[in-house]
């Protein structure tokens, strides 16, 4: 459901609210930390700055900071700037028939709205409690947090 671009944005988001830092971060240090390409995580930040998620600072010492407090930055914000709007409109619909007009419809419209309900009732500071497992993941799997465990560990130290 979610996409990589809107993982490492929530990982960006996650960093950047851990090393709870004044002072800019660049993009190309963030990519470093969590082994992306930097201009991937450039792309992603400038979305995140127009929407409103992050602050872009100019000059020699500029980068990122967070535009809002962790706790007021929700999954639905980031994955609405990363991916879009998430809309429901599966099946026409007239002025005469507002209602879904198929059970397919209905199913959809109830798997949109758990959808929007979970994305926003989880935010940034939510994570940040608990931001990588641990316990290991069943075999074979990676969490998709991992890329923050060295970074909360040194927070942490």
């Amino acid at each position: 459901m979610l996409t990589k671009t809107s993982e490492v944005g929530i990982q960006t988001l996650i960093y950047l609210s851990v090393l709870d830092s004044e002072d800019p971060i660049s993009p190309k240090r963030i990519a470093q930390e969590l082994g992306q390409s930097p201009s991937y995580l450039s792309k992603i930040t400038g979305q995140l700055v127009k929407a409103n998620l992050l602050v872009a600072h100019r000059g020699v010492h500029g980068g990122v900071t967070l535009a809002r407090t962790p706790d007021a930055i929700s999954f639905l914000d980031i994955v609405q700037a990363l991916q879009g709007l998430i809309t429901g409109n599966y099946c026409a619909q007239t002025e005469h028939h507002p209602e879904p007009v198929c059970a397919f419809h209905m199913a959809m419209r109830e798997v949109h709205t758990v959808t929007i309900d979970t994305l926003s009732k989880w935010s940034v500071s939510d994570l940040i409690a608990n931001p990588v497992s641990k316990v290991p993941v069943r075999t074979g799997a990676r969490c998709k947090m991992e890329a923050l465990r060295d970074i909360v560990a040194k927070k942490g130290a």
